[in-house]
């Protein structure tokens, strides 16, 4: 399969982003001259997410979207969205909410680490730091303890491993069978460190400032915190059983 116009694949998973979409779109493009393409994978948002992303797709050729039937999950949407990035041969394909809170300009710094690793992840907690804005003081210890949480469980040298804003090399997917990851939300994001780690894969954190949603609602929910207290002891337990 020939190779895309633009080597990097921009993941955004949506679920009523109306308020957000367009203007991240926008301002993706416009910062990196539509050098990268970005494929909005939408759950069936009742806000009309996906009918914004249509209308604009006539002024970004570079924009893709994929419809599903229903909310099925950020884990499944990413795989998705993997899949679609590696069949059409991308080279970097990238993780990133639809909500505003990754700063979209460290996306070019986040691709020239990935020229010599296989994961880049954007970290609030690199260096010992904080760098979180507009988070109850509650919500930020239950973010640090499920980070030293999985640091301690695993072993995994990771200082924020629940981003959700991250870069991986399309040779280092293509080594992980993907049909096998079905955790979602924070585990979703913590097997899939896991698993690059297991894979001798090259890891490297890239300072960002997470800033909470300002519009929208937060797709967190209990579920989502609860799996990540289990998949850890199943990631080790697989991992000590050559399972993954």
């Amino acid at each position: 399969m020939p190779s895309p116009k633009n080597p990097v694949l921009v993941i955004i998973p949506t679920y009523n982003e109306a308020d957000n979409i367009a203007r991240l779109v926008r301002d993706i493009m416009a910062m990196y001259d539509e050098r990268f393409d970005i494929l909005v994978i939408d759950d069936h948002s009742p806000d009309a997410t996906a009918g914004i992303v249509r209308q604009m797709q006539h002024a970004f050729p570079g924009l893709h979207l994929y419809e599903r039937s229903g909310k099925l999950g950020l884990g499944t949407a990413y795989i998705e969205g993997f899949r679609y990035g590696l069949e059409h041969g991308y080279e970097f394909l990238v993780e990133m909410d639809a909500d505003y809170s990754h700063d979209p300009s460290v996306l070019g710094e986040m691709i020239r680490q990935a020229e010599a690793h296989d994961l880049v992840i954007g970290s609030r907690y690199v260096n010992n730091t904080v760098n979180v804005i507009n988070w109850p003081l509650s919500r930020l210890i239950l973010s640090r303890a499920a980070s030293l949480y999985t640091s301690l469980v695993t072993g995994m040298p990771v200082s924020d491993p629940t981003s959700g804003y991250k870069c991986f090399r399309a040779d280092m997917l293509e080594k992980i069978d993907l049909a096998r990851v079905h955790s979602q939300g924070y585990s979703f994001q913590i097997e899939m460190n896991f698993r690059v780690w297991k894979k001798n894969g090259a890891i490297a954190e890239v300072p960002i400032i997470f800033t909470d949603r300002t519009v929208g609602q937060s797709k967190m929910s209990q579920r989502n915190i609860a799996e990540a207290v289990w998949i850890v002891w199943l990631l080790k337990l697989k991992s000590l059983f050559r399972l993954l």
